[in-house]
């Protein structure tokens, strides 16, 4: 996410929210349940963990009655969210692929869980194959390296939205981030400057792997890119962080968020993928939503509601 909360223990006094009722709670298990077959595929959520981010922060302009209009009725506290971190895994014949590496040891001390709900899943890290990302935000690729900075899945290709590439590394984001949010620089080219032997860049559009679309969903980051998979005749969306909120995405998805870069881009395209999604009854699984994370958007007087696989 693109906020102020950059180390580990910022944050550690908001770590008793209370989870709200009905929404952010967890399976006992860290594998979202069965997998979901598409062809020959399987499509597991496996989790990173949570993030606590402050709601001045997340809904910077709205006033705390607005908030509380939307958030009260759902159970959800209002001085507060705690969103899942949700990664997906595909497997299929050939391939162990990874949506997004998760925010790793350095970022908040309740994300960074991948690495045990993968051995929980049985899988080994050296046995991923692909890592494909949405965006460079610390939640989703900062868990490529480890506490010695060693890559995690050593034997992955990895695959990055071109734009995405070019703007964090560009000379001008670092100079024009605001002092708080410079590390989220610093922790982008450093995981780049770690993968950059073994990447394949991505453009919207282009079939990234046998069956998996890229869609552009800039806004949120300026390359932001999100995943339809295809299989069997049948399809998923991976959405990042294009949605990032299992009540205010959906009943307000025009509302500006602070953790999009453009805040007006950011809610356009929502917008815009809320209608698709609704339209073509299309089975999304999204970053932040409730663990695992599936389910689909469905329109609700002039805006959406989601609901859960």
């Amino acid at each position: 996410m693109h906020a102020v909360l950059t180390r580990r223990g910022f944050l550690a006094g908001a770590a008793s929210l209370g989870a709200a009722a009905g929404f952010g709670l967890k399976p006992a298990g860290a594998a979202g349940g069965n997998p979901l077959t598409l062809g020959d595929a399987e499509i597991l959520a496996v989790s990173d963990g949570s993030l606590t981010l402050p709601m001045g922060f997340v809904l910077p302009e709205q006033t705390p009655e607005e908030i509380a209009a939307v958030l009260t009725p759902h159970g959800m506290p209002t001085d507060a969210l705690r969103p899942d971190c949700n990664v997906t895994m595909m497997r299929t014949p050939d391939r162990l692929v990874l949506f997004d590496a998760g925010a790793g040891p350095l970022f908040q001390d309740t994300a960074g869980r991948l690495g045990d709900s993968l051995a929980e899943a049985g899988i080994d890290p050296a046995d991923v194959t692909d890592v494909v990302f949405t965006h460079a935000h610390p939640d989703h690729i900062w868990g490529v390296i480890d506490d010695f900075d060693e890559l995690v899945f050593s034997e992955a290709r990895y695959h990055v939205p071109q734009a995405e590439w070019d703007f964090w590394r560009a000379d001008e984001t670092l100079d024009a981030m605001p002092e708080e949010r410079k590390s989220f620089v610093v922790g982008a080219r450093n995981r780049f400057d770690a993968i950059e032997e073994n990447v394949t860049f991505i453009k919207p559009g282009a079939e990234v792997l046998p069956g998996v679309e890229a869609i552009d969903t800039s806004g949120h980051t300026p390359g932001h890119v999100s995943y339809m998979l295809h299989g069997g005749g049948d399809s998923l969306l991976i959405t990042g962080d294009a949605i990032t909120n299992v009540v205010i995405s959906f009943e307000k998805p025009g509302w500006h968020s602070g953790t999009d870069q453009d805040r007006e881009k950011g809610a356009a395209t929502r917008e815009a993928l809320l209608s698709r999604i609704a339209a073509d009854k299309a089975r999304i699984l999204g970053f932040h939503l409730p663990f695992p994370g599936m389910g689909t958007a469905e329109a609700a007087g002039s805006a959406y509601r989601f609901v859960p696989a």
